[in-house]
């Protein structure tokens, strides 16, 4: 989801028309942006009848989001440049929750989440900035930025006031908030404001939460306004007395606006997320929204004094297992581009560039990588990802699951909906079927003796939004039934594919690359990138569905039905000279993986 889609020289030049209008537009109606002089500091962004003043001073925000958490931080100063040079004063960005605290008492704000860093150097290019902490926050987000081992508690109820989550949320904000506090306005710093939690009014399952989220915040510290974010028709059960009302939408309804004013009367109007984008999802379209009709809204919302938010500015890229999924009205996962095509050359700081493609010359099956994961492990009966012992017994989030017994005959398998979310199936290591959620019942060839079956199970990513949060459970979450019995007597292995298990892959027993090697299995070959290296985009025509990493960073998956056909390389996670190119492919592949100059995001239709 970003602001500019850049799909050829027209469209090109359509989206450089469209910043400089944005930015004609902001000081039209705006005049200098706040944060050219000096204001005082002693009251921070307070409402005033209709109107924001910040410092005593009167002020629209008008903000963009970029997530630091999506975008290279070598990067990070670029694109908040672009969006300083397009006439936005104020930056806003959610905080994940699942990256910052991977397992319990184990957390991050290191390199890439270094999350002072970013907000410091908005400060440095005079931009302010809104911090939305959450601690949920959907974003397309796997389980909307909770921890998944969160899910290990079987009583867990996410989002409500259940012991078990606000004291998780408790120790979270004990780590978190300290580091923001001293970048409050008041104290010298950018955060203008703080967002409350994320749309609780489609899930409103508990009266006291918004408060107690509120009162978490405060309690540690934070001290600047305090706003919640809903859509229009869940805007009564989203907030919370004392913090001011904000509301999300694509297309500027005169009913949603009167809506808002109405229940918040004398106060000004913000469209905290005015939707630049939308979603893409596996086995549909890309969805763009044409530039003109962004320059369209966001003209008369600033027409009519309110204040905006652009989410987004600028996507970037969900790299890794971050991506979330849909639930209604049928699941279907979210693909890593979290907008991709990139901005237009203005300024023109990095390059792109084609890459000879890297051609694999080794391979090593899935069978043999067993060996180096944490595990197996012996269950008699399935035991979902979440409650696996691995990773210090906070389970497993994100990647594949295999689970193998012991099977005497042949027949009918029958999966219910058991397995989350996808399955390839074996019998003594030669694939069988697949199960998915459209299909729930497979043949097993009848054979002598004791053969083992095996169910590869990718969790595809948790819902990010909805009611039902709690039961994002991935994995073999119930029985699977061979001639209506219950298979039992598992052994379990975690392929969690985090960076640790693919360095340790360097000591497995790889192979030159065979004429037909075995599926599914690793892939290894090189990219060779001479000088600085540009950022470039994969592609892998012939593959059918896996993932890549490069250098051992996961970049993403890719899956032939697309949209999406190529994943984002920045040129920051390349080296010069060698770099280390591997694939998990579960069925089909090629053998050499591209490199091209442009993105591929798939057939692209116009968001209706």
């Amino acid at each position: 989801m970003v602001v500019l889609r850049v799909r050829n020289s027209h469209k090109r030049k359509c989206a450089l028309v469209c910043l400089c209008i944005v930015g004609f537009i902001m000081y039209r109606y705006l005049g200098m942006p706040a944060g050219g002089r000096r204001m005082s500091r002693k009251v921070g962004l307070s409402t005033n009848s209709s109107q924001f003043t910040l410092g005593g001073e009167p002020f629209r925000i008008l903000g963009g989001s970029i997530h630091y958490f999506r975008v290279p931080k070598a990067y990070w100063r670029d694109r908040l440049m672009k969006m300083k040079a397009c006439g936005i004063n104020t930056l806003t960005t959610y905080v994940p929750w699942s990256l910052h605290q991977p397992e319990r008492g184990v957390f991050n704000f290191h390199t890439q989440l270094d999350l002072e860093s970013y907000v410091n150097l908005a400060a440095e290019l005079g931009l302010w900035v809104i911090l939305r902490p959450g601690p949920y926050i959907s974003s397309e987000l796997d389980l909307g930025g909770l921890p998944s081992w969160l899910l290990s508690d079987g009583s867990m109820r996410l989002r409500t006031t259940y012991p078990g989550f606000t004291q998780a949320v408790n120790t979270y904000f004990d780590k978190l908030i300290p580091k923001v506090v001293p970048l409050q306005f008041k104290k010298g710093g950018p955060i203008i404001a703080v967002q409350v939690e994320n749309e609780y009014g489609s899930f409103a399952k508990d009266e006291s939460y918004m408060l107690f989220i509120k009162e978490a915040l405060q309690s540690r510290g934070i001290s600047e306004l305090l706003l919640t974010s809903d859509s229009h028709n869940t805007l009564k059960s989203g907030g919370v007395d004392g913090v001011i009302r904000s509301i999300k939408l694509q297309k500027l309804n005169q009913r949603d606006i009167q809506d808002l004013n109405a229940i918040q009367p004398n106060s000004p109007t913000m469209v905290m997320d005015y939707w630049t984008g939308w979603y893409d999802v596996w086995g549909d379209l890309h969805h763009v929204l044409p530039p003109e009709d962004m320059v369209s809204a966001v003209r008369e919302i600033l027409r009519r004094g309110m204040s905006v938010n652009l989410y987004m500015f600028h996507g970037g890229s969900s790299f890794g297992f971050m991506s979330g999924a849909l639930a209604d009205p049928s699941y279907k996962a979210l693909v890593p581009s979290y907008g991709g095509d990139s901005f237009p050359d203005m300024p023109a700081l990095h390059y792109r560039e084609a890459y000879e493609p890297a051609v694999m010359y080794q391979h090593l099956s899935l069978w043999d990588a067993l060996s180096f994961t944490e595990g197996p492990f012996k269950s008699l009966k399935p035991v979902n990802m979440e409650n696996l012992p691995v990773n210090n017994r906070n389970g497993q989030s994100y990647g594949y699951t295999l689970y193998e017994t012991t099977i005497t005959r042949g027949g009918l398998l029958k999966s219910g909906d058991n397995v989350r979310d996808r399955a390839l199936v074996f019998v003594d290591r030669s694939y069988i079927g697949l199960f998915k959620r459209q299909s729930r019942e497979l043949a097993v060839p009848d054979g002598k003796g004791q053969r083992t079956l095996s169910l590869l199970v990718e969790n595809c990513g948790r819902v990010h939004q909805g009611k039902d949060l709690d039961k994002q459970h991935k994995g073999l979450v119930g029985d699977v039934l061979l001639n209506n019995i219950p298979l039992r007597d598992f052994t379990i292995y975690s392929l969690d594919m985090k960076p640790s298990f693919i360095d340790s892959l360097y000591q497995a027993p790889w192979k030159t690359l065979p004429e037909t090697p075995s599926f599914p299995g690793f892939f290894m070959g090189r990219l060779f990138a001479f000088g600085y290296p540009s950022d470039t985009f994969v592609k892998l025509p012939g593959w059918e569905k896996g993932v890549v990493f490069i250098n051992g960073l996961n970049l993403g998956r890719y899956w032939s039905i697309g949209p999406q056909q190529t994943l984002y390389l920045p040129g920051p996670f390349l080296n010069s000279g060698v770099n280390q190119v591997i694939v998990f492919e579960e069925q089909e592949g090629d053998y050499k993986v591209l490199f091209e100059e442009t993105p591929d995001l798939g057939m692209a239709a116009d968001i209706q």
